[in-house]
C-alpha cells in the first residue's frame, strides 16, 4: 500500500510532493559528517554510527519522494537499525560487558517493543512506534547517570526526543493551520538526538582507552 497521504506536505504523488519533509532529512547527513570527522570513533562498533545515522536519513529521503511500501520500510528500518546497534555499543562501552552479555540488548529491545505496542497505538500518527526507543533512553540517561557516567548528552537527547515526536504527532492536526505541516522538524530534531546519543558513547570510549 503507498503510503502518499501518510503527511500533512504530501497532497499528491511525485518526487517532490514534500519537500520540507525530503530536504530537511539533511540534517542526519550533517549529524553524520561532523560524528566521523569531528569526533572520529575509533572502534569499527563505534565507527558504524555515523554510517547508519547517514543511512537513517538516506532512507527517510527515499521514503519521502518516493513514497511506497518499500521506501517506508526502509524508513522505519534503518531508524531500527540504529537503535539496535546502539543499545548493544551502549551496553559494551557504559556498562562494559562484554560483546556476547551485549549482543542480547538486540532481542530485548525487540521484546520490549512488542510489549509497549499496544499502548504505543495509542498514539495518533503512528508516533507511538518510537514508545521502546524513548523508554531505552531514559534507562541509558538514569543507567549512566547512576554509576557516576556521563550522562547529560542522553538526558538533552530524551528532552528533544520528546519534543520531536510532539511535532510529529501533531503534524496531521495542525495540518489546516500550517499546511507545511511539522515532521521536517522531527527530522532535524530526531538528527540532533541521534547525533547527541552517538557522541556520548564515542567521548566514554575514548576517556577508557585514549590511545
Amino acid at each position: 500500500m503507498d503510503d502518499v497521504d501518510a503527511y500533512c506536505e504530501r497532497l499528491a504523488p511525485g518526487l517532490w510532493a514534500e519537500p520540507l519533509n525530503a530536504v530537511s532529512n539533511a540534517a542526519f547527513l550533517i549529524a553524520a559528517a561532523v560524528l566521523w570527522w569531528r569526533y572520529r570513533p575509533r572502534p569499527r562498533s563505534l565507527r558504524a554510527l555515523p554510517v547508519l545515522l547517514a543511512l537513517v536519513g538516506l532512507g527517510s529521503l527515499s521514503f519521502h519522494t518516493v513514497a511506497d511500501s518499500l521506501t517506508s520500510s526502509l524508513d522505519v528500518g534503518f531508524i531500527a537499525v540504529y537503535v539496535i546497534w546502539y543499545l548493544v555499543v551502549f551496553t559494551h562501552h557504559y556498562l562494559n560487558a562484554r560483546w556476547a552479555v551485549a549482543w542480547p540488548a538486540a532481542p530485548a529491545f525487540v521484546g520490549l517493543a512488542v510489549a509497549t505496542a499496544p499502548l504505543g497505538a495509542l498514539v495518533p500518527g503512528g508516533s507511538g512506534l518510537y514508545l521502546a526507543p524513548f523508554l531505552c533512553l531514559l534507562f541509558a540517561a538514569v543507567v549512566a547517570a547512576a554509576r557516576r557516567m556521563p550522562w547529560h548528552d542522553l538526558a538533552w537527547a530524551a528532552g528533544v526526543f520528546v519534543v520531536s515526536v510532539t511535532l510529529r504527532t501533531l503534524d496531521t492536526p495542525l495540518c489546516e493551520a500550517w499546511p507545511s505541516g511539522t515532521h521536517y522538524s522531527w527530522h532535524v530534531l530526531n538528527a540532533v538526538v541521534l547525533f547527541l546519543v552517538a557522541r556520548q558513547v564515542i567521548r566514554v570510549q575514548r576517556a577508557a582507552d585514549p590511545t
